[in-house]
């Protein structure tokens, strides 16, 4: 019914850090080549628990993209944009806000979580409770199919699929739904429709899933159809009414394994982390001061890779040949830590070199960006009006 639409975005922090490349940034460049995909700033989001300190943005947005297109991230297949930048988000939001229980966004894993360990901030606001149905907005104004999100993001993906399905029900009809459904089967052909009438019984009275994707795939292989006729034949077959937005599945992403120069998962806050564009002087530095297995304590003491924060990295960066001989020769005491650390240092350095050469474009003429942006943002309102239309139309808000 919808396009097979990605959608995701990251708060603006500035510049981004090698965790961030391995666990979210490869996995969008490789999604670029498999769909159509939408990667924006969330700006507005950072406010839900930035709101008493803007410096957070402003700068921040910029490096944050230079380090995206550093990553690999191709502006000719991709849309990148700014939240703010497309209102339609915020339009979105408050009409989904008028009927999402409030039970809902109090349920969701993160917000007690989160206000734990943001315990030194104010979080008692509506924007803090109510970020995941900004979340939801942001997806749903696209009609996304898919959201690559970690595990524990999944509950965000599956309130949105709830806030959907609510919104249909609440608000997908039309008059005459019925008889313009019917209408609309009868441009199936005679045997499509037949077999259409069949998955819809199955899947109605018995609750058969299966006969559910069958209707499915038929509707999608019928060339014949609008796309209006499409809506209502997949809501008359799901026994709603005509779909407005589209529920997105997630799309997990395997978790990264990367973690800081202690050993623990990195992260700014943390003071562990390594930037992508990191001057190299300071990448060797923090690899070569390193903690490594504690039972190392001379040259000659023998080690264990698993006990070791490097290790974890050559796990990251190194060749199954690198990590044999790491495991041999670091329990046999045949090498030291500053000879397992150097092809570490190696790898790192060779990939930043990699997002140096990107970015550089940009640093000398920031021009570049901007424009690359703006087009972006021109390219996601457009998609985003297209859906508040329908969205006003189906709650009585599109009159003269």
């Amino acid at each position: 019914m919808f396009s097979d639409r990605v959608v995701s975005g990251m708060r603006p922090t500035g510049a981004l850090h090698l965790g961030h490349y391995h666990g979210a940034l490869k996995n969008w460049v490789r999604l670029q080549s498999e769909y159509p995909c939408m990667f924006f700033v969330a700006d507005w989001h950072a406010l839900t628990t930035h709101y008493n300190s803007v410096e957070v943005i402003g700068n921040n947005v910029w490096e944050m993209v230079i380090d995206w297109l550093a990553a690999g991230i191709d502006p000719a297949q991709t849309i990148l944009f700014i939240q703010s930048r497309v209102p339609e988000h915020a339009e979105l939001h408050t009409l989904l806000s008028m009927c999402t229980p409030l039970g809902w966004l109090e349920r969701v894993p993160t917000y007690k979580d989160q206000q734990e360990k943001l315990s030194d901030r104010d979080l008692a606001t509506y924007g803090f409770l109510g970020y995941p149905l900004l979340q939801a907005a942001d997806i749903l104004i696209y009609r996304a199919s898919y959201v690559p999100v970690g595990e524990d993001q999944v509950p965000h993906v599956e309130l949105t699929r709830e806030v959907a399905r609510r919104f249909n029900h609440l608000f997908g009809r039309e008059p005459g739904f019925e008889d313009k459904a019917r209408e609309a089967i009868k441009k199936l052909g005679s045997k499509r429709a037949r077999q259409y009438a069949e998955f819809r019984t199955r899947y109605q009275e018995k609750g058969d899933d299966e006969a559910l994707e069958q209707g499915r795939s038929l509707l999608d292989e019928a060339q014949n159809l609008g796309m209006g006729d499409r809506e209502r034949l997949y809501g008359y077959l799901e026994g709603s009414s005509k779909l407005i937005l589209a529920e997105p599945q997630a799309l997990l992403t395997e978790a990264s394994r990367m973690p800081g120069i202690d050993g623990a998962k990195m992260s700014k806050s943390y003071g562990n982390a390594i930037a992508m564009r990191e001057d190299p002087a300071s990448v060797t530095k923090k690899i070569r001061t390193m903690p490594t297995d504690p039972a190392r304590v001379r040259r000659t003491d023998p080690g264990e890779p698993e006990r070791c924060p490097v290790w974890q990295l050559h796990q990251v960066y190194s060749s199954d040949e690198t990590c044999q001989w790491v495991q041999v020769n670091c329990r046999s005491a045949g090498i030291g830590c500053l000879e397992c650390k150097q092809p570490v240092i190696d790898a790192v350095l060779a990939e930043q070199v990699v997002f140096r050469e990107r970015a550089q474009p940009y640093l000398d003429d920031p021009a570049l960006i901007r424009a690359i942006m703006a087009d972006g943002c021109e390219k996601a309102r457009r998609l985003a009006q297209e859906t508040m239309r329908d969205v006003r139309e189906a709650m009585g808000l599109a009159f003269d």
